[in-house]
């Protein structure tokens, strides 16, 4: 029997808490999951990723006075926001991608395994060129396919839905890539970019999974293992609490599976964040099996706008996500304020709107003790949250919190928030 309950519903701090009956701390780490994500193709994918020029390990923040005002005992965010310039984890996942397909489809022409550093090194460039990928994106996973392609050097379209910003249009852009604008919401662009690399003859390199369709998916979310790897290597002591965005899961499902994989019957409570408007890892976890959600799907946190929950995600979340949390845009916004003007000394930090939903899920349950029980959060609990982005839309960041990104970083107007 699932536990569920909404409150202060119609506020901006409504929240929907629904527990996963399936999850379990001791369940096994199924050779199923193993297929999805595993230690070699782990270690495979930071040899390579570690290997690129300008990669380093993007920092975790200690938020020392934030943990005390919720009332936990530490509060750890890692931050995303400078990952290879790209201002999102993403660039972990879909370059990642691009140049493991580049890598088979150039063993499969040439007759015999052609290795990555061949392709990092663009040895087969007139080959390499003849290739195109796509892939549709709600922003920050298209900016990296589209790196990925210039990196590499193969052709890359990209596709949009109706609500995605023309700032994160142009940002694709300046890589190189052909965006393409479609209607609807981000699964119907999704299916767009299917279609049209079927009759064209292009590769997609998409971050959600679909029956016919695992392993450029698998390689993507390889990929933002290592974003995981990084914090876990470098906490002292192991999180109690991981609070996660969902999207269509594929970030979760990776930071889930790093998580279990390393601490098994040990591993933290793993709690799933969606928008309210775009909740389909909730009614998935509601329902016990992937159903997705319909609509416009109109949220903010527009790199979460998905309405069906990612195949190879659903594999690992169902067995191993013990709960989810939807909470509303202005709760998000309030978070994306308080980072940028933090009260007690933390550091002020830049986080995107699809940054955020982890760390408005947990302020909203820390308000509430009946939802503080159910998920086991006390005054001795350790959370970890992932800063997925940066200001990725400058213009809609500073419009939201009040101030620009530079003078968040530079500590010019800074307002704590008692």
């Amino acid at each position: 029997m699932t536990t569920e309950f909404t409150r202060h519903r119609g506020m901006p701090e409504a929240f929907t808490l629904c527990l996963n009956p399936a999850a379990r701390p001791d369940a096994a780490w199924t050779p199923a999951q193993d297929a999805v994500l595993n230690d070699t193709a782990h270690a495979a994918a930071l040899a390579t990723v570690s290997a690129w020029p300008g990669y380093e390990q993007t920092p975790l923040v200690n938020l020392p006075a934030l943990a005390s005002k919720l009332g936990i005992a530490a509060l750890d965010y890692k931050d995303e926001g400078g990952r290879f310039g790209l201002g999102s984890f993403k660039a972990l996942g879909g370059a990642y991608a691009v140049a493991r397909l580049l890598c088979a489809e150039l063993s499969r022409r040439l007759g015999r395994e052609v290795p990555m550093a061949e392709v990092t090194a663009r040895t087969h460039a007139e080959l390499v060129a003849g290739i195109t990928v796509c892939c549709a994106t709600d922003g920050n996973h298209g900016r990296s396919v589209a790196w990925g392609a210039r990196t590499f050097g193969c052709r890359c379209v990209i596709f949009i839905h109706a609500t995605v910003s023309d700032a994160r249009r142009d940002a694709i852009a300046a890589y190189g890539a052909e965006v393409r604008r479609c209607a609807g919401n981000y699964d119907d662009s999704v299916r767009a970019a299917q279609d049209t690399a079927t009759r064209e003859g292009w590769f997609v390199v998409s971050d959600t999974s679909y029956p016919g369709y695992m392993e450029v998916p698998r390689d993507v979310m390889q990929g933002y293992e290592i974003m995981a790897g990084e914090a876990f290597d470098v906490l002292e002591t192991p999180p109690t609490h991981i609070f996660l965005q969902t999207g269509v899961g594929g970030m979760a499902a990776a930071v889930t599976a790093l998580a279990k994989r390393r601490w098994g019957a040990e591993r933290p409570v793993i709690v799933l964040c969606d928008p309210d408007r775009s909740a389909c890892v909730m009614v998935s976890v509601r329902a016990g099996t992937p159903t997705p959600v319909t609509g416009d799907l109109d949220t903010l946190m527009a790199g979460l706008a998905c309405g069906e929950v990612s195949a190879l995600a659903w594999e690992i979340l169902k067995d191993h996500a013990d709960a989810v949390v939807a909470v509303t845009d202005e709760a998000a916004v309030d978070v994306m304020r308080r980072l940028a003007s933090p009260a007690g000394g933390d550091p002020a930090i830049v986080a995107g709107e699809s940054a955020v939903a982890g760390l408005a899920a947990l302020q909203a349950v820390m308000r509430d003790p009946e939802a503080r029980d159910l998920l086991g959060l006390d005054a001795a609990s350790r959370v970890l949250l992932f800063g997925t982005e940066g200001d990725t839309d400058p213009e809609l960041y500073a419009r939201l919190v009040g101030r620009t990104a530079a003078d968040v970083r530079g500590g010019q107007n800074v307002s704590s928030q008692e």
